[in-house]
């Protein structure tokens, strides 16, 4: 299996231009140690560890379990309560950690202290114009996130196979390609559309060592593309979620109310759902993102084996596959 160089493997230090997503509850240690042991780019969630205290405690263990680079999610999130992000912040520069991807609100005003620091940033955009918005404040990458994604979006609707072509005329800071992502085919697709590599979050939810209930990992390979949900558009905050009986219900709701529809109604199906839903296996709990990709995964590989198998049959489909479409 020949390595793969593009802008992205270079920028970050990596083997393969794979990215495993900052996902809530997935994003621990022990998910991101086997990602980047496998040679792509594993991510710790900050979120999920809150305090700045947990996430460098969370970030030691990552580095007990590899030597490799991992980066950490920073999401900003437009709450009342906001994390202690200064904070967070510092305990990625203090730990030594040299990838952040950021999401959510603009984050300028942590560009400065992580530029400072050589921290590489590459932020998840859901259309062009963030992603230009992105490169011009100073992001080194962007993460280019596909309508067919699990969790956010964003309101414009516009699929892959039109964002990533688009981002690629636009920008000139390198991006991955994110949504809709499992396999080889997801990989060269990305690559022919103008990207530099791809992020993946819920094929890596079923992988052998990330560390959720089994159930969670059941739930994705039984699901078909057909299986998922958009939620809270109402509130001009969609979310691509699994269904379930609790979703189900939110959308119930969502159709009864209209436009009087406050979050506060749908609170008991999306507020603290994830450690009952990811840590104790209860799949009725509430909202869980998940992405159309679902319909891709039908098995439980280690991350080793599911980046080589990837690695492999990239190969194979540039090399025999496209090189042979023009042997005629």
């Amino acid at each position: 299996m020949q390595a793969m160089k593009t802008r992205i493997t270079e920028m970050f230090g990596i083997e393969h231009p794979i990215i495993q997503g900052g996902m809530h509850y997935v994003g621990l240690a022990e998910m991101a140690a086997a990602v980047s042991n496998a040679g792509g780019l594993g991510i710790i969630t900050g979120l999920t560890q809150g305090t700045p205290e947990k996430l460098a405690n969370e970030i030691a263990r990552c580095k007990d379990m590899t030597d490799k680079p991992f980066g950490v999610n920073l999401t900003f999130l437009p709450t009342v309560n906001a994390p202690d992000y200064p904070g967070l912040v510092r305990v990625i520069i203090e730990g030594g950690v040299k990838i952040v991807e950021t999401a959510g609100n603009n984050p300028q005003q942590v560009l400065p202290f992580f530029k400072d620091a050589g921290v590489k940033v590459i932020h998840k955009c859901t259309s062009v114009r963030h992603s230009l918005k992105a490169q011009s404040i100073g992001c080194d990458a962007v993460s280019v996130d596909g309508f067919e994604c699990g969790g956010h979006p964003g309101e414009d609707d516009i699929p892959n196979m039109i964002l990533l072509p688009r981002a690629a005329d636009e920008l000139e800071i390198p991006f991955v390609a994110s949504g809709g992502m499992a396999d080889a085919r997801s990989l060269v697709a990305s690559l022919a559309m103008g990207a530099d590599g791809m992020n993946m979050g819920t094929r890596f939810i079923a992988t052998k060592e990330a560390p959720v209930h089994e159930n969670v990992k059941k739930a994705i390979v039984a699901a078909s593309e057909l299986d998922t949900r958009l939620v809270m558009r109402p509130l001009r905050n969609t979310e691509r979620v699994m269904t379930n009986d609790a979703v189900e219900r939110l959308l119930e709701k969502e159709r009864k109310l209209g436009a009087d529809l406050k979050f506060e109604d749908i609170i008991e199906e999306v507020a603290g759902v994830y450690p009952r839903i990811m840590t104790e296996g209860d799949m009725d709990a509430g909202a869980w993102s998940c992405g159309m990709v679902a319909g891709l995964i039908d098995d439980i590989p280690t991350c080793k084996e599911l980046i080589d198998g990837i690695m492999a049959e990239a190969e194979s489909l540039i090399r025999q596959r496209l090189t042979g479409l023009l042997a005629a």
